[in-house]
């Protein structure tokens, strides 16, 4: 609808607005929306020469929703905005109206909430004058707060808000006051709080919110008093006085990397607190542990397995150990930095990428599961490496077994880097954070604690000796060896199922089948060699033509949730939506690479007294799959901070998201749902 009863001439200013007209019980929101929903969005489509302003909100009220708070409208409401005619206004010479288009969004709440949309086209005229809507206009005018001149103020004491406002009329002297903040996410919306009169001056001690996202320097503040019988608002700048207390923790972070987190959100010209290099040296010690307990991780073992072998064989050199050990020990701290330094030179380049990404291409899964099969040949006997290179590669290869060594390193890398997420969730999250060379320090010593077990073997005599001496059952170790990489190869065929499809697996076995006969027929021997070479090669070419690219493409697999699926699939704002009803909510950020995710997803998520507790607390369950990349889940990880899988959390309205172990335990699960 629009007011213009003096015409739309240029100088002149045009009120135009939205009018929501609410059902019972529903609402819509305020600037500040408290706890939950989204305040009404308006976009202009205007002729050049006509300006829009901010919507004029009118005083809202407080709706209480469970432990929640919002604030809102329900009734009619009118949401009027100022369109100012400029001087280079210029008419047009086939009319004398002015085309406004309006495109909304805004969000309806009862229990549920429903996202609505519309556009709207209205025609002023130039000459003449537009007032059939004046009565809802001066409604809405008379709704707008006053803006009251004096020295407000917003004092920190810890926790807590000290708000004083000066300037009211001496008529609302003594009255109770409505309090909304137009900052978001600073106040605890629904908590307690108290007001008093000290003479003119009206203050109010205020929570401060465990979830703050703010910090401002000034606050507009709307207080609202009900005057013959209407409520009436009154609008003042109050300047914060004090600094700002760090964010809570997350829950399942040490107060001392949240610590760090809080002070990397932006940049700080103070100086770095005791608590940020605590946080720092904290998060490197972790990663040191995690890199040396990935050594015991399934994905790790068959490359560890060919480690072992080698310093097995060097077992009378000790030359040839500390070579080897100190390869394999560059290797793996390289690559770990290479990764963290290419993930981080991604994301500053605005790719949303997380930890594991190499893993959610398919091109490097079939890769993997290609050298892998070529490696579990080799150890079965099939062939020998030296036997295909050439005599100088195989010369340089035999003298320089450090560079052996040192690819080794590079390939444990490649695989185990997924499951570092167990044990370095919070340390990767902080990296994120830090500066680069910090964080590159936090990868390298991850890379440290993966690589200490063989230094240690190659440098201490002691540690040496535990080794077994070779034997012939070296060559019965080695061929059992083949078999945990076949394992490998089945898992990576399965995880590219995951991205690709049923299709997109059944290729990548058929081009192994046929990468193998490809080596087997190199092997044979005699006149037939040639011919039975030849036609292997012109299969493995041809399939690699036919179906190569069902192998690299990524399908959606994604099953849509039916009301009997228990899990139901994750989606920005999903969690909001359903938090509004009032129910709680478990989210599973997981991923088919991750071994961890799917280890708990086979114990304690499936356990009947898990899934009990879930169903007599009417926990709504989502599944956050990010197999394939998937930037919405990254930046939801990255608010939790974390940036890898798995990561399980409960959320309940009025409460702080709790962030689980990531390695799960019957225990834990229980214990948290019992809290709700």
């Amino acid at each position: 609808m629009a007011h213009a009863p003096d015409g739309a001439d240029p100088g002149k200013t045009v009120w135009v607005g939205l009018q929501l007209a609410h059902q019972p019980e529903w609402h819509t929101y305020w600037k500040n929306s408290g706890d939950s929903g989204l305040p009404t969005a308006l976009q202009w489509t205007l002729p050049p020469g006509v300006m829009a302003g901010d919507i004029a909100w009118p005083v809202p009220k407080k709706i209480p929703i469970g432990d929640l708070a919002n604030y809102g409208y329900d009734g009619t409401v009118l949401l009027p905005v100022p369109l100012t005619i400029t001087p280079d206004f210029k008419p047009s010479l086939l009319g004398s109206d002015i085309e406004i288009k309006l495109k909304a969004n805004w969000l309806v709440c009862r229990r549920e909430c429903i996202p609505e949309e519309g556009e709207f086209t209205l025609h002023l005229p130039v000459r003449g004058s537009t007032a059939l809507n004046g009565a809802a206009f001066e409604a809405s005018q008379q709704a707008q707060p006053q803006t009251v001149n004096g020295d407000s103020r917003v004092l920190i004491e810890g926790k807590r808000l000290q708000v004083s406002v000066a300037g009211l009329p001496s008529a609302l002297q003594g009255k109770t006051l409505e309090f909304f903040p137009e900052t978001s996410e600073v106040i605890e919306t629904a908590g307690p709080w108290t007001q008093r009169w000290q003479g003119a001056l009206w203050t109010a001690n205020v929570p401060l919110s465990a979830q703050r996202s703010q910090s401002p320097n000034v606050m507009p503040l709307v207080l609202v008093a009900e005057v013959n019988g209407q409520r009436q608002g009154y609008r003042a700048q109050a300047k914060v006085v004090g600094s700002w207390p760090s964010v809570t923790a997350v829950a399942g972070v040490s107060p001392e990397l949240a610590a760090a987190l809080q002070a990397n959100v932006g940049p700080s010209t103070a100086p770095a607190s005791p608590a940020v290099s605590l946080g720092l040296w904290a998060a490197v010690l972790g990663a040191l542990l995690g890199g040396l307990i990935l050594n015991l991780m399934p994905c790790v073992f068959p490359v560890l397995a060919i480690k072992v072998m080698s310093f097995t064989q060097h077992a009378n050199d000790r030359r040839g150990h500390r070579i080897s050990g100190l390869a394999y020990s560059v290797g793996v701290v390289t690559s770990f930095v290479a990764l963290g330094a290419l993930m981080l030179g991604l994301r500053s380049a605005g790719e949303q990428l997380g930890w594991g990404f190499q893993l959610q291409a398919p091109a490097v899964v079939a890769a993997l599961a290609v050298l892998f099969t070529i490696l579990g040949l080799n150890l079965a006997g099939l062939f020998e490496f030296g036997k295909f290179l050439p005599s100088r590669v195989a010369a340089h290869q035999a003298k320089n077994p450090a560079l052996n060594a040192f690819l080794s390193g590079v390939l444990a890398v490649a695989i185990a880097s997924p499951c570092t997420a167990p044990f370095m969730g919070a340390s990767l999250g902080l990296a994120l954070g830090l500066p680069a060379l910090q964080a590159l320090l936090i990868f390298a010593a991850i890379g440290v604690g993966m690589a200490l077990p063989y230094l240690a073997a190659s440098l201490i005599p002691a540690v040496a000796k535990l080794l077994p001496r070779p034997g012939l059952w070296m060559d019965t170790f080695r061929r059992a060896m083949a078999f945990p990489m076949f394992a490998t190869v089945v898992w990576l065929v399965w995880v590219l199922g995951q991205q690709s499809g049923i299709d997109g697996a059944s290729a990548l076995l058929a081009l192994l089948v046929a990468l193998s006969l490809v080596i087997w027929s190199l092997t044979v021997r005699g006149r037939g060699r040639v011919v039975i070479a030849i036609i292997s090669i012109a299969i493995f070419a041809l399939l690699t033509g036919a179906i190569g690219q069902n192998v690299l493409k990524i399908t959606d697999t994604t099953t849509t949730a039916t009301s009997t699926d228990r899990w139901q699939p994750w989606a920005p704002g999903r969690v909001d939506s359903v938090l509004a009803t009032g129910v709680p909510v478990f989210v599973d950020f997981t991923a088919a690479w991750c071994v961890t995710c799917q280890y708990n997803k086979k114990t304690t998520l499936v356990n009947p007294a898990v899934l009990a507790d879930l169903d007599a607390k009417k926990v709504t369950l989502l599944r956050a799959d990010w197999t394939r990349r998937d930037p919405a889940i990254t930046a939801a990880l990255s608010q939790l901070g974390r940036n890898g899988v798995p990561v399980y959390v409960i959320y309940k309205t009025g409460r702080a998201p709790v962030v689980l172990s990531e390695i799960l335990s019957v225990a834990e699960v229980r214990s948290a749902l019992a809290s709700l």
